[in-house]
């Protein structure tokens, strides 16, 4: 009796481990379309202003998010995180942890098509937060539809102003979005998926505590040649 219990636990083990494994490459494979997005996307003649990016402490990119994932019970885009390193978000871009972005006015932002969306986090308030809880957008941090083209000289004063800068990009147009009343916070889930352990998105992130996986490797080695340095000033990094 004891030898055929063992022997199903066993096989329930070892049916699981392809659902496993799966679940794992799927994260992965998301993780690889957050590089694929952030470069097409700054790749766009008319795209994020090189000199936001520049001050930008960190970016989140949520790629493939289709109306219908908030309207039948989901509610939510999934995609990934890296900020700069370094006490002072000085230093090279992290490793990254995996978001979710949910509820709020996104689906009524969507059309019948994927939607990509980028968000830029402009000050280490901002990244310290959504690295520690939830952040709603536009209550727990300013957010603005962020200005486009090759510089932001024209940008408003509520735009230079916010925490976060968000963009979309659908059926191949790219502009400036409000995500307001939506929420951003770490997927746990995926994190453990995607490094095989239990790591918060601070330790990921701010801590080091996990190199770049090969999934997010085009993304954050694009990051370091596009924008090799933060060109914030350096008292406003000292928060």
């Amino acid at each position: 009796m004891i030898q055929r219990m063992i022997s199903t636990l066993v096989a329930l083990a070892l049916a699981a481990l392809p659902l496993s494994a799966a679940e794992d490459q799927k994260e992965a494979d998301r993780l690889d379309n957050c590089g694929t997005v952030l470069k097409e996307i700054l790749d766009i003649p008319d795209n994020i202003p090189t000199d936001l990016l520049d001050k930008a402490e960190c970016v989140i990119v949520i790629p493939s998010v289709l109306k219908a994932a908030f309207v039948i019970g989901g509610s939510y885009g999934k995609g990934a995180m890296t900020c700069r390193s370094g006490e002072h978000f000085t230093g090279p871009w992290s490793a990254p942890a995996m978001m979710r972005l949910e509820g709020g006015g996104i689906g009524f932002q969507l059309g019948g098509q994927a939607t990509d969306f980028v968000i830029l986090v402009m000050n280490p308030r901002g990244a310290k937060a959504l690295l520690k809880s939830k952040v709603k957008i536009g209550a727990d941090a300013a957010a603005a539809a962020g200005p486009k083209g090759r510089d932001a000289a024209a940008a408003s004063d509520v735009t230079m102003r916010a925490e976060m800068l968000t963009y979309s990009r659908s059926r191949g147009l790219f502009a400036g979005i409000s995500l307001e009343g939506s929420t951003l916070r770490q997927d746990n889930g995926a994190n453990e998926k995607l490094y095989k352990g239990n790591l918060t998105a601070e330790q990921i992130v701010r801590k080091g505590a996990a190199a770049v996986p090969p999934s997010g490797q085009e993304m954050i080695a694009f990051l370091n040649k596009k924008s090799p340095k933060n060109l914030s000033d350096p008292n406003s990094l000292k928060e």
